[in-house]
């Protein structure tokens, strides 16, 4: 099965965290945290900075790496890495997704997460719980 290597930020603004909704694709519909694949050469860090760049045209940072997630898909395995960050830059401008929502801490579940993005969820759960 193929691997795909993407990584994900969990931006964080005033105890809340930003969700977005697929515009595309097999997992169309779906809520994620934003991101993207790493390009070769590329560190988790480097992929979630210069994606997050071209969805939102933002720039984050305080990167702080959160977990990596392994989940089977039915076509290929996900190796997500996520990392907490925050808005250094700039004001969003979505360019990829259908809907971009600020969840706060205490209404994560308020959306439907796509199944790898779910273990993110409780991650960061357990993140701030701790």
């Amino acid at each position: 099965m193929k691997t795909i290597h993407v990584a994900a930020a969990i931006i964080c603004r005033d105890n809340q965290v930003l969700a977005a909704q697929r515009g595309y694709g097999e997992f169309k519909d779906g809520w994620e945290f934003p991101g993207g694949k790493l390009e070769p050469g590329e560190t988790g860090e480097q992929a979630c900075a210069r994606e997050i760049e071209e969805e939102l045209c933002v720039t984050i940072g305080n990167l702080s790496h959160l977990c990596t997630i392994e989940h089977d898909y039915d076509t290929f395995h996900l190796s997500m890495e996520c990392f907490l960050c925050e808005i250094v830059d700039g004001a969003i401008n979505d360019t990829e997704h259908e809907n971009l929502l600020w969840l706060s801490t205490n209404h994560l579940w308020d959306v439907d997460w796509l199944p790898a993005d779910v273990k993110v969820v409780r991650a960061l759960e357990e993140r701030l719980a701790g």
